[in-house]
């Protein structure tokens, strides 16, 4: 199994769990609205429109919002690609990827949350030698046979291959994204998400009071509207988990 797995499955599980829908709608709207003005309207020639479409979707996104996101993407105001780097109590990495209209009110909001935590907010490139840029591909098992779809898609760039619950989970080298969806999609096989993720190339071992500490920051930094994604470096314990869910 491979090292962040567990990180992978626990953030697809936490997602689900502690993200309102509305939220996770806001996020893949903005992604939407920032693909359509860099690519264009037409997915066929816009491989991150086509990803952001497919995640629509594998959220259950209603067709009217979707259709509703493409309309409007042009007339939206423009979106900065910012990025944000620091560290949670204990030393725990953090990087954070935002969409804003206003950098200097998300840098603001998300100094606020690592001084009043007890973390430090660092300067761009701190953290980000600590994470491999990685594509986290899952497809629904359906009738798929492991086996046979390895196969399949391995000369594409898989890096490798899980089964997780209902789902297969294909890891990617960044450079491996794009040529495996386009061989997904040639097999005609549904992709309920991609997502290009930053992985701790070595994730650090806390105790639970001190572990829920450092999650406590993630988790609100995550709830702010501009922020689209949070990685860390934690190796999250099932004692974490159990003290966080108390």
């Amino acid at each position: 199994m491979s090292g962040h797995s567990k990180w992978s499955t626990i953030k697809r599980k936490k997602g689900a769990a502690d993200q309102k829908r509305s939220k996770i709608f806001s996020r893949i709207i903005k992604e939407i609205s920032v693909a359509v003005r860099e690519g264009g309207p037409d997915p066929d020639g816009n491989p991150r429109l086509r990803m952001a479409l497919n995640n629509a979707r594998g959220a259950n996104m209603p067709k009217d919002n979707i259709q509703r996101a493409l309309s409007k993407a042009k007339d939206t105001e423009a979106l900065n690609e910012v990025t944000y780097e620091g560290y949670a109590p204990s030393g725990i990495a953090v990087f954070i990827e935002c969409l804003t209209d206003n950098p200097q009110r998300t840098l603001g909001n998300v100094r606020a949350i690592f001084n009043k935590r007890g973390g430090s907010l660092g300067t761009n490139g701190s953290v980000a030698f600590m994470f491999d840029r990685k594509g986290i591909i899952r497809v629904p098992k359906g009738s798929f046979d492991a086996d046979e779809l390895q196969l399949e898609i391995i000369d594409a760039g898989v890096e490798d291959f899980e089964e997780q619950d209902d789902i297969f989970v294909i890891t990617t080298p960044l450079e491996g994204f794009a040529p495996v969806q386009k061989r997904l999609e040639e097999l005609g096989i549904e992709i309920e998400n991609a997502e290009l993720q930053r992985i701790p190339i070595e994730t650090k071992v806390l105790d639970a009071e001190n572990g829920v500490k450092a999650l406590k920051i993630v988790e609100l930094i995550e709830d702010e509207d501009d922020v689209q994604n949070v990685f860390h470096n934690l190796e999250i314990t099932d004692e974490i988990i159990e003290k966080m869910d108390n």
